[in-house]
């Protein structure tokens, strides 16, 4: 039995109807989507994060290599253990609370706040260990089940958008066009995305890899020529790589004995609280995308990829890193038809096989990587499709969910609006006996969270 032949028997590839070649691309696509972490992760931590006798540079790129151990690591667990095609990392958002808010904010040190994520970690273990973390998501309410894939996907827009200067800051509206045609870099990341449309238009496989790649080779060559100010990073301007994390692993450890109980225990329920709900949405949503989902709305042994997130969790937290979460960039591999996990078996290796070529994975452009995003956000919107907008409690849950997203710039955030939108309309329109307890309950919960958020009580 050859190589392909025992892939496609450990993952069951035919009985997922895939191939190992659409795996393969799928796999690319979703790490070639994912790959700005490495770069993006330890410009936002290392702000925070200094260690004695180390210059910035030095560790800038002990925490790139924390962030491809701790992504491969969960990526891997995602593959071997849950067998879906899901990629995972360092989550946006979650680093910037640990490096702005928990470090910056409020003076706990680096080492402290790794505790904390290293302690969510293994909360999470546990509790989906028990398989509470999974009867927890099964109880969202059916609406917002539905709508979170559309939600996800005009938060990867406007993201999309904002990288590539489609829309921009504005005093007045907040947000408004942008001076795209005025940006040599933005033109080249709108025409890179027109042609990637043009060539998904056309059905071509890894249409998105293409993209992406045409576009950063544009953009290394328009550079090199001289055609282009050499602002943006090319292969040729970046630093050797060096590999010693010793100082930034285990830390963690000396944090566990400088901690102030009450400040500790709150900033590990933020940490909960939010990777909770953006990995379940992101699960959810992606799912929803692959179709993935039961005929309830459920994904099927999703405390499989749970564990797989909460190890991740804990394995960065030793390593060095903010909490690890499922990316929704895997969507990009799922659209290519990723649907095992050797999708995420081929993220999990280019991740390691980035340690040798840090540099290189580095110089992949902001403007050509984000295509991928945009590309991603319009295929997502088809979910929408899904949403009962008849019922006044779907179209109320479900419209809060799709635009809280983006406009909150939280998948976490459009969640809750949905999740405590849906038994309020239920009760207003007489039908509260079709609300489950643990719906009412968990919205209570939420509704709690953001009265004492607000005030200032809590983070």
């Amino acid at each position: 039995m050859g190589l392909t032949d025992t892939l496609a028997a450990r993952f069951d590839l035919e009985g997922h109807d895939s191939d190992a070649r659409t795996e393969l691309v799928a796999g690319l696509t979703t790490f070639l989507a994912m790959s700005y972490i490495i770069v993006v992760n330890p410009a936002i931590l290392s702000e925070a994060i200094q260690i004695e006798g180390y210059g910035p540079n030095e560790v800038f790129q002990m925490i790139a290599i924390a962030t491809i151990l701790s992504a491969a690591i969960a990526t891997a667990v995602m593959a071997l253990y849950a067998n879906r095609p899901f990629g995972l990392a360092p989550g946006l958002g979650l680093n910037a609370f640990f490096a702005y808010t928990v470090v910056l904010g409020l003076g706990i040190p680096w080492q402290t706040a790794l505790a904390a994520v290293f302690v969510e970690g293994v909360l999470f273990m546990i509790l989906t260990a028990v398989g509470a973390r999974e009867y927890v998501i099964r109880l969202f309410p059916e609406p917002v089940k539905r709508s979170v894939g559309a939600g996800i996907g005009l938060f990867l827009l406007f993201i999309g958008f904002q990288e590539l200067q489609i829309v921009v800051p504005d005093e007045a509206t907040l947000v408004t066009l942008g001076g795209v045609f005025g940006n040599p870099w933005a033109i080249l990341g709108l025409l890179g995305l027109a042609f990637t449309f043009g060539l998904w238009a056309r059905g071509i496989t890894g249409s998105i890899v293409i993209g992406i790649v045409t576009t950063s080779l544009a953009g290394w060559g328009l550079t090199l020529a001289g055609v282009f100010e050499r602002g943006a990073i090319t292969p040729e301007s970046l630093p050797s790589a060096q590999y010693d994390i010793t100082p930034l692993a285990g830390a963690f450890v000396d944090g566990l004995g400088q901690i102030d109980p009450l400040t500790f225990v709150l900033v590990v329920f933020t940490f909960f609280f939010v990777d909770f709900f953006d990995t379940a949405g992101t699960l959810i949503g992606v799912s929803q995308f692959g179709d993935f989902l039961d005929e309830d709305g459920d994904l099927p042994d999703m405390d499989k990829p749970l564990m797989a997130d909460a190890v991740g969790t804990t394995a960065g937290a030793v390593l060095g890193t903010s909490t690890v979460t499922t990316y929704i960039e895997s969507s990009t591999g799922v659209e290519e038809g990723g649907r095992t996990g050797l999708t995420a078996l081929v993220v999990a290796l280019l991740f390691l096989a980035s340690l040798a070529v840090i540099p290189l994975v580095a110089a992949i452009p902001a403007y050509a990587s984000f295509i991928a995003l945009i590309v991603v956000g319009v295929m997502m919107l088809q979910g929408l499709v899904d949403v009962d907008w008849d019922d006044p409690a779907w179209a109320v849950s479900a419209g809060l969910t799709v635009t809280v997203m983006p406009f909150a710039y939280s998948i976490a955030d459009g969640l809750a609006a949905g999740i405590i939108a849906y038994p309020l309309i239920k009760v207003a329109v007489g039908e509260y006996d079709e609300v489950a307890l643990g719906q009412y309950v968990i919205a209570a919960l939420l509704a709690l969270y953001y009265v004492l958020q607000t005030r200032g009580v809590i983070l």
